[in-house]
């Protein structure tokens, strides 16, 4: 048996990897299943075993998994193209006999309305129908998906949405890094979900606040209308159909879907989750921007 971790390449897979055996488990125990055997080098340097498979090609899942292995399926990145590809995974799964599969889906699950979680739903209805073991990981925000734009916002002195004061429960990714390898690792998560999010929810101007105190400079929150922030996001070259989806999930903030706060990470971690002002404070210590 092994613990076996789709997309291990990508940020959040190698968080995954890199909390097991910072847990213990031993890296013999740990399977890569990666596109690109090259890019797991350093993995396979600690003892992990890499497997390669590739979410668009089935026939190279056949050897992805082994009776008995917990998996973890990373949901695909290519908005549009994930159904075939998580489709494919979970028929490997379930043909492999595998005693656990967990799914990194989208905060509220069924209540989640809208459109960057329509995949998401479906994913988890074949999930949950597999027969196979299963637990439901409904991540919230990476707190990083808005730290990343932090050079931009201080060359311009503004975080722009179109989300009003509606509020935000994120986490840092390693928080649900290391919330998967706690169900990967352990016992007694069988056909759970979890509703995975911060301990504290944020608005952005809340957020603006923040990374203005943080930096020492003059940074405030500008919320415009979906049609000029749709404007915006073509006019930089995001293409039409992203930057609709983009904000869209503005729309289901100002709704108050991603604000949920029920506490499922922080008793997963054993700890409380990271506060939106470390991740600042750690991403403006990177660019060597905290005042």
């Amino acid at each position: 048996m092994s613990i076996a971790v789709t997309g291990a390449t990508g940020q959040l897979g190698r968080l995954v990897i890199a909390d097991l055996l910072a847990r213990g488990v031993a890296p013999d125990a740990v399977a890569a299943v990666v596109r690109d055997s090259g890019k797991a080098a350093d993995l396979a340097a600690q003892g992990v075993e890499v497997r390669v498979a590739d979410y668009d090609a089935p026939d190279s899942l056949a050897g992805a998994f082994t009776a008995g292995d917990r998996v973890l399926l990373i949901s695909g990145n290519e908005v549009g193209r994930r159904m075939p590809q998580h489709s494919a995974v979970i028929d490997a799964a379930a043909k492999a006999g595998v005693a656990l599969l967990a799914y990194t889906s989208v905060l509220g699950g069924p209540a989640a309305d809208f459109t960057l979680a329509d995949e998401h739903r479906a994913t988890e209805e074949l999930v949950t129908a597999s027969g196979v073991p299963y637990v439901l990981l409904r991540n919230g925000w990476y707190t990083e998906v808005y730290t990343a734009n932090l050079p931009a916002v201080l060359e311009h002195g503004v975080v722009i949405g179109n989300a009003g004061e509606g509020r935000v429960a994120s986490a840092a990714r390693a928080d649900y890094a290391a919330a998967a390898a706690v169900v990967l690792a352990t016992d007694g998560h069988e056909n759970r979900a979890y509703e995975l999010s911060g301990d504290t929810a944020w608005s952005f101007p809340e957020y603006a606040a923040v990374v203005a105190e943080l930096s020492g400079r003059p940074v405030a929150y500008q919320d415009i209308s979906g049609e000029q922030r749709l404007e915006i996001l073509t006019g930089v070259g995001v293409p039409a159909a992203f930057a609709e989806v983009l904000v869209d999930v503005d729309n289901a903030i100002a709704r108050g879907l991603l604000a949920g706060t029920s506490g499922d990470l922080a008793r997963l971690l054993g700890r409380p989750t990271t506060t939106l002002r470390e991740t600042v404070t750690t991403e403006l210590r990177g660019l060597g921007a905290l005042a």
